[in-house]
């Protein structure tokens, strides 16, 4: 996995491999510490009263104000955008969409199953009838972007390394219509169940630029510091289709990479 600033074959090559790289220093910690000021606000926790911390989980959102956008826009995160999706083939982030806040708690809370991130159908009221497909339709990558350090017991967001090759297989029998999140659920995931489990620790500031179709999952907090993460979607700019083999994404490559292996 290498870090930014990396030679572009290197970073590609990781990131078609695993199906993310870790992005450090991706923006600055004080646009971090000035979006946990507006998210400690809204939440009506005290980040000096552990006793007001009472659920394990709570999710604010949509913000697209200064300090979230700017962000996920600057310009290192730019140049690995141009790089994994594609330069011209991604919209500049408008709003990093929900927000989870994660408390130290003993309670289970009740989100922690692998899973991919479905990018269409969203009108369905049921998101387990939210779809994708394997042009990725919808959807350039899967962005998780630290607003707080986090540590091994932070909560740390769990990647299956490589995962998305599996999931890109599967999807490819499905043509554009793709397949819904219940129906990638059904098998529990198992296909990458033996995959290298990644956790997405670091500073305030780092991102993991994911492939969309990265199996990824939450988990319960058992440290001390409540941990403040973004998971927007990246978005691709018009009917992009990645893995055609007119496109030079490092997303598409994957893809088609992974539709060789079958």
């Amino acid at each position: 996995m290498t870090p930014l600033p990396a030679s572009s074959d290197a970073l590609r090559a990781d990131f078609i491999r695993d199906g993310f790289v870790r992005i450090d220093g991706a923006f600055p910690r004080e646009l971090a510490a000035a979006a946990r000021e507006v998210l400690w606000r809204d939440s009506g926790c005290n980040p000096d009263e552990p006793a007001s911390w009472t659920h394990p989980v709570v999710r604010l959102g949509f913000y697209s104000g200064p300090p979230f956008v700017a962000a996920l826009n600057t310009p290192r995160l730019q140049g690995a955008y141009d790089l994994l999706a594609g330069e011209g083939q991604w919209l500049p982030l408008a709003s990093v969409g929900t927000f989870p806040i994660r408390f130290p708690s003993e309670a289970d809370p009740g989100d922690t199953g692998w899973h991919v991130d479905v990018s269409f159908d969203h009108e369905k009221p049921d998101f387990m009838d939210w779809r994708c497909n394997v042009t990725s339709r919808g959807r350039a990558l899967l962005l998780v972007a630290l607003f707080s350090d986090v540590g091994p017991d932070d909560a740390p967001t769990r990647l299956r390394a490589g995962s998305h090759r599996s999931i890109a297989r599967r999807l490819a029998p499905a043509g554009a219509a793709g397949l819904t999140l219940r129906e990638l659920a059904a098998t529990g995931f198992a296909e990458s169940a033996d995959s290298r489990e990644v956790l997405a620790v670091g500073k305030a500031g780092t991102v993991y630029a994911c492939h969309p179709f990265l199996v990824h999952s939450a988990q319960p907090h058992r440290g001390r510091t409540p941990r403040f993460m973004a998971q927007p979607a990246l978005l691709p700019r018009g009917a992009v289709a990645f893995g055609g083999a007119g496109d030079g994404s490092a997303v598409g490559e994957a893809i088609r990479a992974a539709l060789a292996e079958s």
